[in-house]
C-alpha cells in the first residue's frame, strides 16, 4: 500500500465558527442546496452526525462519480476540527482503499478564516496517484469552498 499525503490553505473572510457550522454541521444540507449539480443529497446511514457516523453522499448530474461513503472520525466543534474517511464509493476506483480528510479552521489576524486541509491517499497494493488525479480533486474542492463562502456572504445572517 502506497500514502500520499496532499496539504491545502484556504483563507475566507467569514469568520471560524460561521464557516464551520455553515460547511461542517449544516454541509450535508447547504451544498446540495446551493451546487445540486454536483452533490444530489447526502444520507446518513448510521449515527447521529457525530464521530462513528456513517453518510452517503449521493453526487449530481455534473459529477463522473454517483457515490462516496464515509465515516465521520471526530467533529471537534470547540477547536474546528473535522476528520473524515471515504471508505467505498466510485470515486475511490481501483486504485484507492480509502481517503482520510482533515479540516482544522483557524482564525485569521483579519476576522476571518484559515482553513487546513489535510488529504492522505491510501493506494491499493503498488499502485500510483498521479498528480493530475490530486490536482482535479483539489480544483473540485476550491470550487465547491469559493460557492459555500460566496453563498454565506450574499446570506450574512443565515448561520
Amino acid at each position: 500500500m502506497g500514502v500520499v499525503t496532499y496539504n491545502h490553505e484556504v483563507t475566507s473572510p467569514i469568520p471560524p465558527a460561521k464557516l464551520f457550522k455553515a460547511t461542517i454541521l449544516d454541509g450535508d444540507n447547504l451544498v446540495p442546496k446551493i451546487l445540486p449539480q454536483a452533490i444530489k443529497n447526502v444520507e446518513i446511514i448510521q449515527g447521529d452526525g457525530g464521530a462513528g457516523t456513517i453518510k452517503v453522499t449521493h453526487f449530481g448530474e455534473g459529477s463522473q462519480y454517483k457515490y462516496a461513503k464515509h465515516h465521520v472520525d471526530e467533529v471537534d466543534k470547540e477547536n474546528f476540527v473535522y476528520k473524515y474517511t471515504v471508505v467505498e464509493g466510485d470515486a475511490l476506483g481501483d486504485v484507492i482503499e480509502k481517503i482520510t480528510y482533515e479540516v482544522k479552521i483557524l482564525p485569521s489576524a483579519d476576522g476571518g478564516s484559515i482553513s487546513k486541509n489535510t488529504s492522505t491517499y491510501y493506494t491499493k497494493g503498488d499502485a500510483k496517484i498521479t498528480e493530475e488525479d490530486i490536482k482535479a480533486g483539489k480544483e473540485k474542492a476550491a470550487a465547491l469552498f469559493k460557492a459555500l463562502e460566496a453563498y454565506l456572504l450574499a446570506h450574512p445572517d443565515e448561520y
